[in-house]
């Protein structure tokens, strides 16, 4: 329990971070771009899903923050491709190659990002076939975009009320300062990394889950909030039973990137089977809630709750399948 009014000033401090505040962005920008066309899967989710014979290709495109290419150059250039990776896992999927995009003030200051670009690329088995390179302009910019391939999908747009809401992340990491992302990836061996993304295929192969998102720069609360948006549903969240690595504070956690860590909507049937899945890799799992039919999102620590979002009253990135709301 977290006691007096702090779950009050939780949800209050969560409502206002800036993770949440840029996936608000995401309405305006799919309206403008006229992308409410329904497809296999529609706008919002982690990857674009084209049929293609018996399957799915996925494409996905990742930004870094400008700040962040600035500060940890290597690093934004390896998180260009984990993240990516990172999408097309969460839609029951596999890479299959990427390309990249850097800007930036001469070649001394894009061999880092190229060298962390590199180095992810070899570790998580996904080769860089081109892309586009300026080393003529004022400062650094890096986007990734990859392509792979799902034999069936996880998406966001498949939670139903009385699904668990599982949480699964990799916690054998650290803070990489003085950013809120937790990096579990680095110095862990490139085998353990790629079986553990096996997971997500897996689960969407075997029918046990068919809803899952991988947590992002909204943080977990942010992240459940896409998806249960998404899907036309609410969540009710357990802060206290949320997978947290000791010593991290609650309020920080909530709003942490972490480098393996995924939200799935699964029935109450297949929740022990699929908390096995991860903690028989030693990812700590867990299940920290339930989706409802309020379209609400509440926060509970044990002893109280606080609504932290209602889509009836106000929509978040404003995508549900086959609408875009400006």
């Amino acid at each position: 329990m977290l006691g007096g009014g702090a779950l009050a000033e939780l949800a209050a401090t969560l409502r206002a971070s800036r993770g949440l505040a840029g996936k608000r962005d995401i309405a305006a920008v799919a309206a403008r771009l006229d992308l409410s066309v329904d497809s296999a899967v529609a706008v919002g989710d982690d990857c674009a899903a084209i049929p293609d014979g018996d399957g799915f290709l996925l494409l996905a495109i990742e930004g870094l923050m400008n700040e962040f290419v600035a500060r940890d150059a290597w690093f934004a250039g390896w998180c260009g491709v984990m993240v990516n990776v990172s999408d097309v896992a969460a839609m029951g999927g596999r890479p299959i190659a990427v390309v990249d995009a850097l800007w930036a003030a001469g070649e001394e200051s894009a061999a880092p990002v190229l060298a962390g670009l590199r180095a992810a690329s070899e570790t998580y088995r996904v080769p860089v076939v081109g892309g586009h390179t300026n080393t003529r302009t004022g400062g650094g910019q890096l986007a990734v975009a990859i392509l792979g391939r799902a034999k069936r999908l996880l998406t966001s747009f498949d939670a139903r009320p009385r699904d668990r809401l599982v949480a699964a992340i990799d916690l054998r990491g650290r803070y990489r300062e003085p950013f809120a992302n937790w990096e579990a990836a680095t110095d862990a061996p490139p085998a353990r990394l790629n079986a553990d993304l096996e997971i997500l295929p897996g689960l969407a192969e075997s029918g046990l889950a068919t809803t899952a998102k991988d947590i992002s720069q909204g943080g977990l609360i942010g992240t459940a909030m896409m998806l249960a948006e998404c899907s036309r549903v609410g969540a009710a969240i357990d802060v206290t039973r949320v997978p947290r690595p000791q010593g991290a504070p609650l309020e920080r956690w909530l709003q942490t990137f972490p480098s393996f860590g995924f939200l799935l909507a699964v029935p109450p049937a297949n929740a022990m089977a699929v908390l096995a899945r991860f903690r028989d890799r030693g990812i700590a799992a867990a299940d920290i809630g339930e989706f409802t039919a309020d379209q609400r999102i509440t926060i509970a620590d044990g002893a109280g709750e606080e609504t932290l979002w209602d889509f009836a009253r106000e929509p978040l990135i404003g995508c549900v399948r086959g609408e875009i709301f400006a």
